[in-house]
Parts: C-alpha cells; structure tokens; sequence
C-alpha cells in the first residue's frame, strides 16, 4: 500500500488503468468519443449504486433526513447522465455509421449498473439476467438487486411504520416483482401530501422520490432523441427495435402513486 508521503495525484486514481482502459476496435476517429461516454456514464452509474445503497440504508433505519443528501446527489448525477447526449449529437450519422458494425450485438441495454438502478428503484425485470451469464460477479449482484426491496418497498414500509394504512399485501409481497400500483397506497401518500406540516419528513421522501424518477423520465427522453438523430430508426445494436424500444421506455414510473396522487390531490 502506497504511504502518504509518497502518494501521488497518478497513484491516487489509479490514472494509469483509467485512461488505459480505452480500446477503441477501429480507426475512426469518433469510435474514441463513443467508448469514453459510455465508460464514463458507466462510473457516475457505479456512484448512483453507492448513493442508493446508502439512501437504503437510512431509510430502512428510518433516518429519513440523512438520506435526503444522498438522494439529491443521484439527481444531480442523472442531470450530468443526461447532459453528455448532447456530446454524442455532436457524432453524426456517418460518423458512427464507420464504426458501428464493430459493436457487434453490444448494447447500452446490457449495462448490468443500469439494471441493478431500475431493481433498487423497484422497476425488476429477471429477463436481463441472461446478458450476465458470463460475467457471474455481475449477474449475482443483479439478481440481488431483484430479490431485494427497492428504495420504494423502503418508503413504503415508512409509511407504515408512522402509521398510516398500507395494506399487508403490499408489505408482504413478493419484492422480486415489478411493483404495482396500488390505491390504498396512492390514499397514504395523499395523506401525507394533504398535510406535510404533520408528515414533513415523510412528504420530502417522496418529493425526493420524484425527483429521482423525472431525471429518469428526462434521461430516457434525451436518450430517444439522441439515438433517432444518430441512426433514425434502424434497428438497435443488441436486436432490439431501436428508438421504438426506447420510446416505450418513457411510460416506466418507479413511484406510480407518487405522480398520480397529483390528480387527486
């Protein structure tokens, strides 16, 4: 282990590994632009899991305040995320039409982070597991994600716990599934929403919740407009129908009584 005294800048972030982990598969120019976002949107992915996972932490124990930090700090991660498609735009259609046959069948849909992101927020979905059979460090970490409760199974619980009706089918539900929405949930939260004085704390977890989930929503938009601009609507690289795949992406809510309790409200 490096001792302070002769620690370096270099040492410290391992720079030499970092920036030598760059291998573009061609000589095109932009094929270097292409691997350096995705590696990047691939290490705020790695914090986003860090924040989460402590966000968890809290909110299980009932420390809803403390997690507030680290929840505005995934938002403010999600803002950067969406902010570098703007850097791939300036990629244009022939510009990656050079270099594209050598993604093969890759795709930004196989990012086991990714996933790992939707299951903690409570969208699970097994089917993604068999893109990670051969990586076994990260399939077991998404199917412990799966198998977990979300932060919205946490937040749920909470309500509960302050005392608010929440049906025991909801809190004993089987947490491996996609989340439903459920209307005595949507009627606990309105509570809190109709008097936040009394259910302050409570009432700035969802708020915290939905920010989480529209930064989603906005990354996923910009990513749709970004990969129409980039290939139209030619099929994705991992099979999938491309843009028409993504757009269906934007119907996803992680919190769904959290946006429809605006209605009621």
């Amino acid at each position: 282990m490096t001792q302070p005294a002769d620690m370096t800048y270099a040492r410290y972030l391992t720079l030499d590994q970092v920036l030598g982990a760059q291998n573009p598969l061609t000589d095109q120019h932009d094929e270097m632009l292409f691997v350096i976002i995705h590696q990047a949107k691939e290490l705020w992915l790695k914090q986003i899991l860090h924040e989460i996972g402590y966000a968890q932490t809290l909110v299980r124990a009932g420390d809803l305040i403390p997690a507030y930090k680290s929840m505005a700090r995934v938002s403010r991660i999600q803002s950067v995320l969406t902010q570098t498609w703007d850097i791939l735009a300036t990629m244009t259609p022939a510009d990656y039409l050079r270099f594209r046959d050598a993604l093969g069948t890759s795709s930004g849909f196989q990012s086991d982070q990714f996933r790992r992101i939707e299951a903690m927020l409570g969208l699970k979905d097994a089917r993604f597991l068999r893109f990670h059979e051969d990586r076994p460090d990260a399939h077991a970490a998404l199917k412990t994600a799966i198998e977990a409760p979300s932060l919205y199974d946490d937040a749920i619980h909470q309500l509960a716990k302050a005392g608010l009706p929440v049906p025991d089918a909801v809190l004993t539900r089987d947490v491996s599934q996609p989340y439903e929405a459920h209307p005595e949930v949507e009627a606990a939260w309105l509570e809190v929403y109709r008097d936040t004085a009394r259910w302050w704390e409570l009432y700035q977890l969802a708020e915290k919740l939905v920010d989480l989930d529209d930064a989603l929503i906005t990354w996923r938009h910009k990513h749709v407009i970004t990969v129409e601009r980039i290939i139209g609507r030619r099929p994705g690289t991992g099979g999938t129908e491309g843009v028409a795949y993504l757009a269906k992406t934007l119907e996803k809510r992680c919190f769904p009584e959290l946006w429809s309790l605006r209605t009621k409200l």
